[in-house]
């Protein structure tokens, strides 16, 4: 399936974002604080919802406390191995055994999703529930472009299980694929995250990984309008996941942008005076 995506919002030009071809990489360990109304075994599969994250910021050396996020509000240009049944497909839906996913138009729902489309995707990615996630087979392939409510400048991705890989590529606003690809590193690498999940897709309870991406691990020193996830096949051993954004200090003008209707005026007006010129 694919989605065409609109450019409003953010207002992100490619022209602003610079490959950081001398900054070095930081990607970066962080703690996960959440709250949820249950204990023990129970937290697990129930609505788990994050409150904040910590990390030391290694340009700045500063500490920094993050709870207002920046999240996915929409998802496009999907690309998912076909579901047929069983553990076929790729990404999908998944969500704590008894956890539950608003998707925003009146509707709950209490079961994961095997073959999602857009709308199902950006409501799992959508919320501060670390009890919705993407759950990927073990050979699955997708890739798929996710869009920030607004501009991001750090990454915060989660995979249950600790043991995966995944690709980011940024991209902005109008979903051309800036800076350079970030291979993240096997999740097993990666820090325990603190909570656990026990979702419909597994017969148990598995440990959570998280790991901090920086601007300058996807070769950029703007912030960026929103970012390509990639599982590649067998090698990546499904990801299951989750990112959220924190909310860059320095925010795109939307004004900076023009419309797509002017856009279309502006290259209408372009082709009319080449073929004056061309006549004359």
């Amino acid at each position: 399936m694919k989605f065409r995506h609109l450019a409003v919002g953010i207002g992100m030009a490619a022209s602003t974002l610079v490959v950081a071809m001398q900054a070095p990489a930081n990607a970066f360990n962080f703690k996960t604080n959440y709250s949820t109304d249950f204990s023990g075994n129970d937290r697990w599969v129930n609505n788990i919802w994050l409150d904040s994250v910590e990390f030391n910021d290694e340009v700045t050396g500063e500490f920094k406390s993050i709870s207002d996020f920046t999240l996915v509000n929409y998802v496009d240009n999907v690309t998912n191995d076909l579901w047929t049944g069983g553990n076929s497909g790729a990404a999908s839906v998944d969500l704590g055994d008894k956890a539950t996913l608003d998707m925003g138009n009146g509707t709950i729902l209490t079961r994961g999703v095997e073959a999602p489309d857009s709308a199902q995707l950006s409501a799992v990615l959508s919320n501060n529930n670390l009890n919705n996630i993407i759950d990927t087979e073990d050979s699955g392939n997708f890739a798929m472009d996710l869009y920030f409510d607004q501009a991001v400048d750090n990454l915060f991705v989660w995979e249950r299980g600790m043991n995966s890989k995944m690709d980011l590529q940024a991209i902005d606003n109008a979903g051309n694929a800036v800076g350079s690809l970030f291979a993240l590193s096997s999740s097993s690498s990666w820090d325990y995250a603190g909570f656990n999940l026990n979702t419909q897709e597994i017969g148990g309870t598995q440990k959570v990984s998280s790991l901090g991406v920086s601007m300058a691990d996807l070769g950029v020193e703007a912030p960026i309008a929103g970012v390509r996830v990639f599982s590649r096949g067998r090698a990546y051993r499904g990801p299951d996941w989750k990112i959220l954004g924190s909310v860059a200090e320095n925010q795109p003008n939307p004004e900076s942008v023009p419309e797509p209707s002017a856009m279309l005026g502006l290259l209408a007006v372009g082709a009319i005076a080449a073929k004056r010129l061309k006549q004359a």
